[in-house]
């Protein structure tokens, strides 16, 4: 006869780890599935930024055979990915939950939710101020003769690259507040650093944005402004205290 595994052992942590990893695929596949009938305006409207500054008589191509219907279900795959990050944070967190200690918990629970914000706020940075910006400046200083059109999976990587920049550039305050409390760096240290830091994101910047200046300063100076309003949050946080004596949370 078969006995339950004990949810304590290593076997036991490894079957809710591939119980909680289904839930998360499953909530993505329904999302997905939902929004499979929206796939073609789903790409509309993520080519809105370009379409709005093409010049009069052009419009995005494809050169693949097999572009036009797969670069749609692509993206609305990537979108359904985004708007379960909430629940997928949340099995994260349910398993990992019951190791800590209450004090980190009563941290960690408020640094997912803002953590998710800021990457969605950091995917609208990109959509509604960045896009419309580079767009404008690439069609305006293209040499005369030359016609824009671009290729609708070529635009769907670069979008992604930059959502993918900009998504993670905003985690910038969690990442200070997590290194601040865990005791690996004091507020002052951070704050002596401030130089290196700004040249560090504007490296940052041109590693993981298209190869020209306005991509690059576009995301470096919110990570530079995100820095600051993390290293102003930080001051809230006191470094982690030692724990040995605390019980875990059951």
């Amino acid at each position: 006869m078969k006995t339950k595994p004990d949810p304590d052992s290593l076997l036991g942590h490894l079957l809710e780890l591939r119980n909680r990893l289904l839930r998360c695929i499953v909530a993505v596949l329904l999302v997905f599935i939902a929004l499979a009938y929206f796939a073609r305006d789903i790409y509309a409207l993520l080519a809105q930024p370009l379409l709005a500054v093409l010049p009069e008589g052009t419009s995005m191509i494809a050169t693949d055979v097999a572009a036009p219907f797969f670069a749609p279900f692509k993206l609305t795959f990537i979108v359904a990915i985004c708007l379960a990050i909430p629940y997928i944070l949340l099995q994260v967190w349910q398993f990992i939950a019951p190791a800590l200690y209450s004090k980190e918990k009563r941290l960690m629970a408020p640094l997912v939710f803002s953590s998710t914000l800021l990457f969605y706020a950091g995917i609208a940075f990109a959509y509604f101020i960045v896009f419309p910006l580079v767009f404008a400046f690439f069609t305006s200083v293209a040499p005369e003769g030359v016609t824009i059109a671009t290729d609708i999976s070529s635009y769907l990587d670069f979008v992604l690259k930059l959502f993918f920049a900009f998504g993670l550039s905003f985690e910038i305050p969690i990442a200070i507040l997590l290194l601040v409390w865990s005791g690996s760096v004091s507020r002052q240290a951070l704050a002596e650093k401030r130089p290196y830091i700004i040249v560090a994101a504007f490296i940052v910047g041109m590693l993981l944005t298209p190869p020209d200046v306005l991509s690059q300063v576009l995301l470096a100076i919110p990570m530079c402004l995100l820095f600051e309003v993390g290293l102003w949050l930080s001051r809230f946080y006191v470094p982690k205290a030692d724990d040995s004596t605390e019980e875990l949370q059951q």
